[in-house]
């Protein structure tokens, strides 16, 4: 059997390749160019970080004796990652472009790649795990909870997880530095990325701005009242839940509440008016392939980093998902995900738009 492996360039995915290679796959490593220096606000004359990445997967590929490509997909992430991000900063929302990155990117593109390369798996070095029980494919958390990656894999359908691998899933992540150390890989040591690889100092505010050639239109700050307290500098350099960089003198901390791209204006408030138990969910992806046909007691989590709350998940006709939490959640941000979970077992997510 054949394998794709996705190499970053990071240890995870090179100690991923290796386990499928011990496992007797016959494996074909790649990387994805996504983009181009200039799309992430670097001077062309300068090195960009990606292509050290790919050097340092390349020798990693070549050390294990297997086959290696660079997929040049910096049209179908510059119109399916980069704009989806710019133009949601410009509807009042804050996105997370890992997730369409993983949608459209590792597993679209790449599936298409695998399938004229004859590989029966896509690889990554994702922390999560794949289980098949009962006629249906589960995904699953990570072992290793620090790096449990499932939040942001919550997209993928039966199909899909029927030829995806997630070697590390049942691994911790000293584990993998110790397999890379022993095995004498150039990337050992090498930090985790933490930035939106194509915003990397992230000043994502600069990237819109570079990318869309519009100068962020000022408006008005109000109150929870609606009384205008101040002068903002353009929406897209807010978001929900944000307290720093406001300039509004007051005799509290105030956060950012809500955004209104319609009328250019964002509402502040107190730390108390962030909080909210119901939240609303569109493109809801149900990992099972089908919704439940009633509400269902679970938990979720509204955020990459945040911990999965108990709450009562409402399956709407329209394929939208009301989420009720039994307390209230902060900072509530609509162009995040909202995953939701039965123990290890993630149910599936979309997107919140309320």
């Amino acid at each position: 059997m054949k394998a794709l492996i996705a190499m970053s360039g990071g240890v995870d995915s090179s100690v991923a390749a290796l386990l499928m290679k011990e496992k007797g796959y016959e494996c074909i490593g790649c990387t994805m160019h996504l983009y181009d220096n200039e799309d992430a606000g670097i001077p062309k004359s300068h090195t960009c970080c990606s292509l050290a990445d790919v050097e340092d997967a390349r020798r990693v590929a070549y050390s294990l004796g297997m086959d290696y490509f660079v997929f040049n997909f910096t049209r179908d992430f510059r119109k399916q990652v980069i704009e989806k991000f710019i133009q949601c900063y410009e509807d009042g929302q804050t996105p997370n472009p890992c997730i369409d990155c993983n949608r459209y990117m590792k597993f679209a593109k790449l599936f298409e790649r695998a399938q004229i390369l004859q590989c029966g798996y896509v690889v990554t070095g994702h922390y999560a795990q794949i289980e098949y029980i009962d006629g249906s494919y589960l995904l699953k958390k990570s072992a290793d909870e620090s790096k449990d990656q499932s939040y942001v894999l919550y997209m993928l359908d039966q199909e899909q997880l029927a030829h995806i691998s997630f070697p590390l899933g049942s691994m911790r992540k000293s584990q993998v530095r110790e397999i890379a150390a022993e095995h004498g890989f150039c990337n050992a040591g090498k930090p985790d990325s933490q930035d939106i690889c194509f915003v990397p100092d992230g000043d994502y505010a600069s990237i819109i701005k570079k990318h869309t050639g519009k100068k962020p239109v000022t408006g008005d700050f109000l109150d929870t009242k609606g009384h205008v307290i101040g002068k903002h500098r353009g929406i897209i350099n807010y978001t929900i839940g944000q307290r720093r960089g406001l300039g509004i003198s007051a005799s509290e901390p105030l956060y950012v509440v809500s955004i209104h791209p319609e009328d250019n204006t964002v509402v502040v408030g107190h730390d108390c008016d962030l909080f909210s138990r119901n939240v609303q969910v569109r493109d809801f992806n149900w990992i099972s392939g089908k919704a439940p046909e009633k509400e269902i007691l679970c938990k979720a989590k509204i955020r990459y980093r945040s911990r999965e709350q108990e709450a009562v998940a409402y399956p709407k006709e329209d394929g939208t998902v009301e989420i009720v939490f039994n307390q209230g959640q902060r900072a509530v941000t609509p162009g995040q995900a909202a995953v939701l979970y039965d123990g290890d077992v993630v149910l599936g997510g979309g997107v919140i738009y309320a």
